[in-house]
């Protein structure tokens, strides 16, 4: 487990014949085989390292999965330890599992803020829901708004500058990891099961975007 904050940005050295080479300092501090350290958010097991490198196995479904065939040697990837029992849990907590792949529909500064609008498949928008988390490329965020084919998180300087999102640019991909599933799947059931209440009674909606009078589940 994870909890989507950036330990240090690593480079790709290689991904071939099934094997991933990383670029890194921070978390080989105290690595050990074995250990499970997300690149981009994909939890990968290592499996050699040394001072300045560490090797994982990439298997064909993670691959198909994953937006890791689009990097290239040198590409600049999220790196996060796993989770202890004493560390601290600053973001949300994340499996390392990837959910898809969406692509960066756009950009958009707002004050000091970077708002970054992803473009995803229904599969993923189901499960997002407005001030849910969701970690891209391993990054712990908060939605800011869901709309009807993309969602859309807002980016502190900091965020930017010590990941790889300082080098992203539009139509490049990114990958999903929905946020806490309690609270993500309550507030997904609530807009399904409403949203079929609406559909069958044709009720109004209050400033909520839910049928005046539904009971619905809130956030776990």
């Amino acid at each position: 487990m994870f909890t989507g904050i950036i330990e240090e940005v690593g480079r790709l050295e290689r991904l071939a014949g099934g094997e991933i080479a990383i670029r890194a300092k921070k978390v080989l501090e105290d690595v050990a085989l074995g250990d499970s350290i997300a690149v981009n958010g994909i939890c990968l097991t290592v499996t050699r390292f040394d001072a300045a490198h560490f090797t994982a196995d990439v298997m064909p479904e993670t691959i198909r999965r994953t937006s890791l065939a689009e990097l290239r040697r040198g590409s600049r990837v999220n790196l996060e330890r796993a989770l202890t029992l004493k560390s601290r849990l600053g973001g949300h907590i994340v499996s390392g599992h990837i959910d898809g792949a969406g692509t960066i529909a756009a950009m958009k500064e707002e004050g000091n803020a970077i708002l970054l609008t992803v473009r995803a498949s229904d599969s993923v928008l189901r499960y997002v829901v407005e001030k849910g988390s969701v970690a891209l490329d391993g990054i712990s965020l908060t939605v800011a708004r869901v709309g009807a084919a993309d969602f859309t998180v807002s980016l502190i300087p900091h965020t930017r500058e010590i990941t790889n999102l300082r080098e992203k640019e539009r139509r490049q991909p990114l990958e999903h990891r929905d946020g806490h599933p309690r609270q993500v799947c309550g507030e997904a059931f609530s807009r399904r099961m409403c949203a079929r209440k609406c559909r069958s009674e044709g009720q109004g909606r209050n400033n909520d975007g839910f049928p005046a009078s539904a009971g619905i589940l809130r956030k776990c």
